[in-house]
């Protein structure tokens, strides 16, 4: 098979006939049409493939606007009246910065809106709608650096005050303003929390994906929105900004627009130095079938561009490098002369023009209209996401103090002279004696200025950003309806508690109230976790729906796609279900209606894999259920080392309104999934919650009598020993372990009659925040009554040790040692996970019931109650072997 060398398509070996193709296909492109010419060419391309001659393709354009000029569209506003206006934008998000870094440390980011702000004015002015009562408006994921620039506009317009620009990045005393975009601290304002780069890109994708989700079901038209998101060339590295391009391809999120801000610098230095960003950028979302629109030169170029006949500025722009345009624009006129205009042939071509006016052909990012033509063949597009690349300069405006400089990220302050230049470059009405103070600037009221900015905004429905508290309240149901799980199984009748939650889901999906509101999210394990029957039930959404016959289709639950499916069954991508799982979480903000998301998931892959989303879902204000199936660090029986979760609890537990429980029977889960959805749904908390259910089979009890809000609080009591004399111990556990507690407490009084009282412990993450809590007032309260934590409340006046196992690190339980008035001896498994039988596991970890006989008699001893021979005594009948290896180090 012949190949065509790539070096061929640049080497013309017969110029007259080239001359005489490219007459032809213009001709074609003039007289018929210019998607005739590009049939021509593709068809020419395919007869040559299919006759064995391999033509490599490029998914790369020129270096220069996809508009073109003739193109371009009328811009609809005043240009004179909007300059004016991001003048004062750029001045006031300066002055928030360095004013703050006068007395303070607390940093912030100048160069990044200067680099962005006519990409943000032009959206702001003529794009994004607000939600009104006639539509839900757009989504904008705003880039985390950028917004000095944002909370400089809503300044101007009187959304905030000068204190709080006073108070930029000093947020404890409540009159200040958040780093970056951060809905737990500004929940009026921020919608989506970016600045961990790489998170923006890939929840959007997943936000435009579930608006599609909500229409295709019914729940609310989202036909005319659009969700955009704004990132940087530099964040582009990040392996989350492009995990998910082919998916917003597949899916054909044409509701979706990236604005990449290419100002051809990272935090350091030049993003591609030795390369150029924006062509790497264009292959792989054209590769991945984005729509992409190149927003490369601004205006002054345009009478440039048509004196160039030859092409000649064409070539020149593929052949300078990134870090070449990044010393151009640290530079003057006259080094671009020298340097971009670098033969005879193109320093012919600026031969009458000044230095000056060198100096002033501007990159596209910075010129409104091509901004605007840019913007409006994105939302024109139809089919395709749209990504949109800005080539732009990082810092523009600030001249040696921070414009086009390897330091400009870092910059805090500007020098006097560059404060100088910076007014007097967009006209800012500050004096020189005030330079140095930094006053913020406003327009009157009735000016033009503000006038226009209220009325573009009044045009588009409102104010943004801006942010929803709450939706319409849902009636969930009683723990009434969860009854099945709160009696005991029955003799010989053994399930898993992931079964027993999947029976709670099926609950609340056939609930004729809340059940359309539900949001089953699994990533390619739902047979696993026994939710295949919801296939048939309930439909795998697909926006296609199901163009094939599935192979089980003569089977009762067949694999079944739907339009208006429920699950969203995300393949193997923990991320990707993560982002799903937290659109649906802040629907009640971002759609004003509340759904129900629940995402399964094997909890070693969860809290471990996506913590970085877990996070963002805690500043999102989520709502809804993580479940950690397969839990614990011994219930996953023949996985080994990186399947087995030991620690997912303490992850969780660092997520302030993260809610986590790790419950052993389904009478727990019943009680704590139904206040879930009480507190969430009901009364809507900004908490979400996660639940760890394993995959063991055993038999169930029956909710003991009024424990309902002991189970909440996370310790309640069991089972009482019998009263007597004989020595006693207190026995906690959790999860799976919690049996072999149970099964230790009737062996101690079998083999050594020693009587137990049994705790279960549901959630030792919530029992330590409410201890810490407890603390905290007693401190601050030293003359009133003290306080007694629940642990305390509940263990006081209890006889002997008090012994707890889990199948999580010891630091689980360990959390509330403080507040646990016995003495107080913690069993864990801390180590690196291992594949066996559940039996050698807990016996390796030292966590099965005979482990726990050992401490409690150990526990025992050391307090004198019983002799240490009965320690030796135990050690020996169970076949402890006392020189094992310890399982932390093994």
């Amino acid at each position: 098979m012949a190949v065509v060398p790539h070096v061929l398509l640049q080497t013309d070996t017969d110029q007259q006939e080239t001359q005489e193709w490219l007459e032809a296909l213009s001709a074609v492109s003039a007289h018929e049409s210019p998607e005739r010419a590009r049939y021509l060419i593709e068809r020419l391309i395919e007869d040559l493939r299919d006759g064995g001659l391999v033509v490599p393709y490029s998914a790369n354009t020129p270096y220069l606007n996809t508009v073109s000029t003739a193109d371009q569209p009328n811009y609809p506003g005043d240009p004179e009246l909007e300059l004016r206006i991001q003048a004062y934008l750029r001045w006031n998000a300066i002055a928030m910065v360095v004013r703050a870094n006068k007395h303070t440390n607390v940093g912030g980011h100048l160069a990044s809106y200067a680099s962005s702000a006519t990409l943000y004015d032009v959206g702001f002015n003529w794009f994004w709608k607000a939600p009104t009562e006639q539509q839900e408006g757009d989504l904008i994921y705003f880039q985390g650096h950028s917004i000095p620039g944002i909370y400089a506009r809503a300044f101007l317009l009187g959304r905030l005050t000068e204190e709080q620009l006073d108070n930029f990045r000093q947020e404890t005393s409540g009159k200040g303003l958040s780093s970056y975009p951060h809905p737990w601290l500004m929940p009026d304002f921020w919608q989506f929390p970016t600045v961990s780069m790489g998170l923006g890109p890939l929840q959007a994708i997943y936000q435009a994906r579930f608006l599609r989700y909500l229409s295709d079901r019914g729940i609310q038209d989202t036909s005319g929105r659009k969700v955009w998101a704004f990132m940087g060339d530099g964040e582009m590295d990040e392996v989350e900004s492009r995990g998910a391009l082919g998916l917003a391809c597949r899916e054909k999120l044409d509701n979706l627009v990236f604005v990449i801000n290419c100002n051809l610098q990272r935090l350091d230095g030049p993003v591609r130095g030795n390369g150029k960003i924006i062509q790497e950028l264009e292959a792989e979302f054209r590769g991945a079938g984005w729509n992409v629109v190149k927003l490369m030169w601004g205006s002054n170029w345009d009478a440039l561009f048509t004196r160039d006949t030859k092409g000649l500025l064409k070539k020149r722009m593929l052949e300078v490098v990134d870090g070449e345009f990044q010393t151009y624009k640290s530079k003057n006129g006259a080094w671009v002369r020298e340097h971009f205009f670098s033969t005879p042939e193109l320093k012919e071509l600026v031969a009458d023009w000044t230095d000056d006016d060198i100096w002033k052909l501007n990159r596209g990012g910075h010129d409104m209209f091509k901004v605007f033509a840019a913007y409006k063949a994105a939302v024109d597009t139809k089919g395709q996401p749209t990504l949109i690349l800005a080539h732009t300069v990082k810092g523009f405006g600030m001249g040696e103090s921070g414009e086009a400089q390897n330091t400009s990220h870092q910059t805090k302050k500007m020098t006097l002279d560059s404060l100088k230049a910076f007014r007097d470059r967009f006209h800012i009405p500050v004096a020189d004696d005030q330079l140095e103070s930094m006053p913020f600037i406003k327009f009157e009221e009735g000016s033009p200025e503000l006038s226009y900015m209220r009325l573009r905004r009044m045009d588009l429905g409102g104010y943004l950003p801006s942010r929803r508290r709450t939706a319409a309240k849902l009636d969930v149901p009683a723990l009434a309806a969860f009854d099945a799980q709160l009696k005991a199984s029955g003799e010989g009748r053994e399930f898993s508690t992931t079964m027993a939650i999947v029976r709670m889901f099926n609950t609340i999906l056939k609930d004729k109230q809340i059940g359309k509101n539900v949001v089953p999210i699994v990533v390619d394990e739902s047979r696993t976790f026994g939710m295949e029957g919801m296939f048939r039930q309930y439909g795998i959404w697909n926006q296609e729906g199901q163009k094939y016959l599935p192979q089980d289709h003569d089977q009762l639950m067949f694999y079944k796609e739907s339009k208006d499916g429920q699950v969203m069954q995300d393949g193997i991508n923990e991320a990707g279900a993560m982002a799903d799982w937290i659109a649906a979480a802040t629907a009640y903000s971002t759609h004003g209606v509340q759904m129900i998301p629940f995402y399964i998931f094997y909890s070693m892959f969860g809290m471990q894999r996506t913590m970085d989303l877990c996070w963002a879902a805690g500043d999102s204000r989520a709502r809804g259920f993580l479940i950690g199936a397969t839990a614990g660090r011994t219930t996953l029986n023949g996985e080994g080392l990186q399947h087995e979760d030991g620690h997912s609890h303490i992850l969780a537990g660092t997520i302030p309104n993260c809610i986590s429980y790790d419950p052993t029977f389904s009478f727990e889960l019943a009680v704590i999934f139904q206040d879930g959805l009480r507190r969430m749904f009901g009364e809507q908390e900004d908490v979400y919650y996660y639940i760890t259910v394993m995959n063991e089979n055993y038999e169930h009890p029956a909710l003991p009598e009024g424990s309902e809000a002991d189970i909440i609080k996370g310790l309640y009591k069991f089972r009482n020993g019998a009263k007597s004399k004989a020595p006693r111990v207190q026995l906690m556990g959790s999860g799976t372990i919690f049996r072999e507690v149970i099964a230790a407490a009737d062996m101690l009084q079998a083999d050594w009659g020693v009587e137990s009282d049994i705790w279960g412990a549901p959630s030792l993450n919530e029992l330590t925040r409410e201890g810490n809590a407890t603390a905290r007032w007693n401190m601050l309260h030293p003359m009133d009554e003290r306080k007694l934590s629940h642990v305390e409340a509940k263990l006081k006046g209890s006889v002997g040790p008090l012994i707890a196992a889990t199948d999580y690190i010891r630091l689980y339980a360990e959390q509330i040692r403080p507040f646990v008035p016995n003495k107080y001896v913690v069993l864990g498994t801390d180590g690196f996970g291992r594949s066996d039988t559940r039996e050698a596991l807990r016996d390796h970890f030292e966590v099965d019931r005979r482990w726990v006989v050992i401490a409690a008699l150990s526990a025992l001893a050391d307090e004198g109650t019983i002799g240490r021979e009965k320690v030796a005594a135990a050690i020996l009948k169970y076949g402890i072997d006392a020189n094992k290896p310890n399982p932390m180090y093994a």
